[in-house]
């Protein structure tokens, strides 16, 4: 069973994400080589599935929607993503 990769640093917490976007709903499918796979029911246009992508992690978690930015594959389905004054113990949230 593989397990979500992630790298800490001295103040956030970046994870890597597998997206599907155009699905019926937005929903964690769970790991892919190491990768958080998600589903996002947002079309893959001017930014939509990011959003989407957004604001489901930060419900799922309980951080603020700022706390959660895209630092590379900006329009790539290959993520990564930065979670802002998090540490490892939020990945329990996930459910993977």
């Amino acid at each position: 069973m593989s397990k979500l990769q992630y790298k800490e640093t001295k103040d956030s917490l970046i994870i890597f994400a597998k997206i599907v976007p155009g699905s019926s709903k937005t929903s964690i499918e769970g790991l892919l080589d190491g990768m958080l796979k998600v589903k996002v029911a947002a079309q893959p246009e001017k930014g939509k599935a990011n959003k989407e992508l957004i604001s489901f992690l930060a419900k799922k978690l309980g951080v603020k929607k700022r706390d959660i930015s895209v630092i590379s594959g900006h329009t790539n389905p290959l993520k990564q993503l930065e979670i802002k004054m998090a540490d490892k113990t939020i990945l329990e949230k996930l459910g993977v």
